[in-house]
């Protein structure tokens, strides 16, 4: 058969027909949708502006709620990886008692219950069972079953318990989780680590790297249950919070406590308001230290306010100041140290004020080198009156030049801004010259006092201080902060030369004399400025030492601020100058790269023996070994009395039976009172040494509470 051809008139119009259709369709389908969409916006319209108030009301009524769930905070760390601050888990046991099946309830709520009272020892076994039963029945899905919080091994414990065991799906329990922050060296750097509350403020590290360790905040659905408390509803739509960085410091925490245990027994020796205390690597600009302590109400110490960086501690640097007006006067002069200048007898008149030396009657005359050394109000101000007298900017432009009078952007929110008055100040006067040249009508921290200082210990390069070296995710570096320099030559090589000699004879032979010592050379400034109450004057000080040491191949610059000293010493070498040496001698003692090693012609004599007596296996043979002393074990206990055979040390047992006395002659204050303790005793303690005689025989039976009494020598 033939194949009919369509005709190509009536195909094309059958094409059209068809394209018309579909046309009118998505037309339709289109007005429909239109029309459905619209009645939606209506309706969500007319339930918000109309009804709005009715569905708000029955949400309150049903107490769902999205809220935030707060991100686990990072961790804050020292610089050789101790902890300064962490966040520890702790739970509340809350439990959903519709959630068991019947015969697991019923098989499992005596052994619970009874955990339950063994653990918390609030209410007895019946007493928890009736009150979990009677929320199942009443349909209760939540119940908080103690208010008490546990911590994180308890709550491995409590998941291994009847019905708990089972989860949260089956067994019902819930563990709310609720992070604490804890500071494992107690009130060790406290405001330096700082804190933050709720509303996100605070101080320190915690508040200044608050974006980093903060993590992200995720959100879950919480229900309103009786007591007004909130339970989470696991219905899926949770968002996990994303827990913070981690931040590692450059705090020494030995060399925090050196210089926090210093500082305090200054502020107590002298009553004063308050001190803080600086240690810094000269090269790196690392900040191994940072103190601030002030009086509280109690007259107790404790880190309150932090004076070395923060508005506070902005205030007259008084003599310290000495040092960049010395610096600008051999840069900008032509002056000799050699040259003289007459002191007079401690008194000077400039205009309508009086300058006074420390020294009653004065200096008289005395070399440019010793009113340095020597502290000369009179001396350094004459000298500055004299060459920039008639081109007092001249003398400020160099001293802006040389980085003070600018920020030196710590890393630390709250910085204080110093200030170098300009000769354009509405406050500028004929005396501000030469008050400004020792360190008055001007304001610095001590922080930024310690970077200049800092400058000179470094051959004239100035770094910014560093407290924070990185920022880290699960111990991966992410970011990094390295050592940046904020001026590249404070001052020629010459003067530097000069200044360096000039700061080493200030300890030597000058006004900080008193801490002149005889293994390590010290170099440094003394300083005590008259503070400044409503305009005035007064005679309460602020005394302050700032400088560096070994002063021949500097390693630590180092600032000590000590406020308002009671007592007839009150001067910055007598109150401030003492600390920064005890916090020296403890670095220096403590660091083998500073201490000078032995001459070759030194020979151990082979028959001497440390006084090795008795205590902790370990340790013994850890000095032992150390020290290159043959050692031998004739026991397996951990606790030991030694004797010696020739050139070697033997360890003995029977110093320490559980239940009996142990025999602690012999041994150091703290094993043995690690010992004696450990069996309940109480012990009373004399001397310094070792123990020499205990009141209680060894051996015999111990009784908890007993006190024993133990001397040393």
């Amino acid at each position: 058969m033939k194949r009919m051809k369509s005709h190509p008139i009536k195909l094309l119009s059958t094409t059209l027909n068809i394209r018309k259709s579909i046309l009118l369709r998505v037309r339709l389908a289109f007005l429909a949708f239109f029309v459905f969409g619209a009645a939606i916006i209506g309706r969500i319209v007319y339930l918000q502006f109309f009804e709005g108030e009715k569905w708000q009301q029955q949400a309150e009524e049903i107490g769902l709620q999205y809220q935030k769930v707060r991100a686990t905070r990072g961790n804050i760390y020292s610089d050789n990886g101790s902890l300064l601050i962490t966040s520890l888990p702790f739970y509340r046991v809350a439990f959903d008692p519709t959630r068991p099946a019947d015969n697991l309830f019923r098989r499992e709520i005596d052994s619970l219950s009874l955990l339950l009272s063994g653990f918390f020892r609030d209410k007895g076994a019946r007493d928890y069972r009736a009150i979990i039963e009677n929320a199942r029945k009443e349909g209760k899905e939540y119940i908080v079953l103690n208010k008490k919080e546990i911590k994180y091994q308890d709550k491995k414990v409590m998941s291994e318990w009847p019905l708990f065991r089972q989860g949260r799906m089956k067994g019902g329990v819930i563990f709310e989780k609720i992070d604490k922050r804890f500071y494992p060296f107690s009130n060790l750097g406290y405001r330096t680590v700082g804190y933050i509350n709720q509303s996100n403020q605070g101080a320190g590290l915690e508040f200044s790297f608050n974006s980093y360790l903060g993590g992200k905040d995720g959100a879950g659905l919480f229900q309103k249950v009786a007591g007004g408390r909130w339970r989470p509803v696991y219905d899926g739509s949770e968002i996990k919070p994303v827990d913070g960085f981690d931040i590692q410091t450059t705090i020494d925490v030995n060399l925090q406590d050196v210089a926090q245990s210093a500082l305090t027994r200054a502020l107590i020796e002298h009553d004063a308001d308050y001190g803080c205390a600086i240690v810094m690597e000269v090269h790196s600009g690392y900040v191994k230290a940072i103190t601030n302590l002030s009086k509280t109400a109690e007259g107790r110490y404790a880190e309150i306010y932090n004076y070395a960086v923060g508005n506070h501690g902005l205030t007259d640097p008084g003599s310290t100041f000495k040092l960049a007006s010395m610096i600008t006067l051999l840069e900008k002069t032509n002056i000799n140290l050699n040259d003289t200048v007459d002191t007079g007898k401690g008194e000077y008149e400039y205009y309508d004020r009086t300058m006074q030396d420390h020294k009653p009657g004065g200096f008289g005359k005395i070399t440019v080198a010793e009113t340095f050394t020597k502290s000369s109000n009179i001396g350094i101000s004459k000298l500055v009156f004299a060459h920039f007298g008639q081109e007092p900017q001249k003398f400020i432009d160099h001293i802006k030049g040389m980085g003070l009078g600018k920020p030196v952007e710590f890393q630390m929110r709250g910085e204080g801004l110093p200030y170098i008055k300009s000769t354009t100040d509405r406050t500028w006067s004929n005396v501000s010259l030469p008050w400004m040249s020792i360190g008055y009508e001007l304001t610095m921290t001590p922080i930024h006092t310690l970077t200049f200082y800092n400058a000179i210990a470094n051959n004239g390069v100035m770094v910014r201080p560093i407290i924070v070296r990185s920022i880290l995710d699960k111990g991966n570096v992410i970011e990094e902060y390295e050592t940046s320099i904020l001026n590249g030559k404070v001052c020629s090589k010459k003067t530097l030369n000069k200044i360096r000699d000039l700061l080493k004879a200030v300890v030597s032979e000058g006004t900080a004399y008193n801490i002149h010592d005889s293994y390590y050379p010290i170099a440094g400034k003394t300083g005590t400025a008259q503070k400044l109450v409503n305009g005035r004057y007064t005679r309460q000080y602020y005394t302050s030492f700032v400088g560096y040491f070994p002063a021949n191949n500097p390693r630590y610059s180092c600032i000590v601020v000590i406020d308002n000293p009671k007592g007839y010493r009150q001067y910055g070498s007598d109150v401030a100058a003492p600390v920064f040496k005890e916090i020296a001698d403890k670095i220096y003692a403590g660091d083998i790269d500073l201490n000078k090693p032995m001459t070759e012609d030194y020979k151990i004599d082979e028959s001497t023996f440390p006084v090795i007596r008795a205590g902790f296996k370990s340790d013994l043979k850890l000095i032992c070994n150390e020290l290159g002393i043959s050692n031998h074990d004739q026991t397996e206990e951990e606790w030991v009395r030694t004797s010696t055979v020739m050139n070697a040390v033997n360890w003995n047992g029977n110093v320490y039976r559980p239940g009996l006395v142990p025999n602690v002659m012999g041994m150091t204050l703290k094993d043995a009172i690690f010992l004696l303790e450990n069996e309940g005793l109480v012990v009373s303690f004399g001397g310094k040494g070792r123990v020499v005689s205990q009141s209680q025989k060894p051996g015999t039976v111990s009784k908890d509470g007993t006190l024993i009494n133990i001397d040393l020598e």
